[in-house]
């Protein structure tokens, strides 16, 4: 393999690295994931008989929503305060 394919296949793999990175920090992905969490939680308390279960369903959606929002700010901490290269 030469050198001109080798770093097209690294530009590749960069590129493919920042679809991912900007899907994982995206609005869009946060809010597909908190209605996800509500339908689930919604249906489960639902089946097991759970008196108001979609207004139920509310606090644990918010709670993911607010643990996805916070993550990055313990990522930082931990980056810089425990994680050695």
């Amino acid at each position: 393999m030469n050198i001109e394919e080798e770093i097209l296949k690294i530009k590749e793999r960069n590129k493919k690295a920042e679809v991912d990175k900007a899907w994982e920090t995206s609005l869009f992905r946060r809010i597909v994931l908190m209605i996800f969490t509500y339908l689930a939680i919604g249906f489960y308390l639902n089946a097991i008989n759970v008196s108001n279960p979609w207004l139920n369903a509310i606090v644990p959606a918010i709670g993911f929503m607010l643990s996805t929002l916070t993550l990055p700010v313990f990522k930082n901490l931990w980056l810089k305060y425990f994680y050695q290269q």
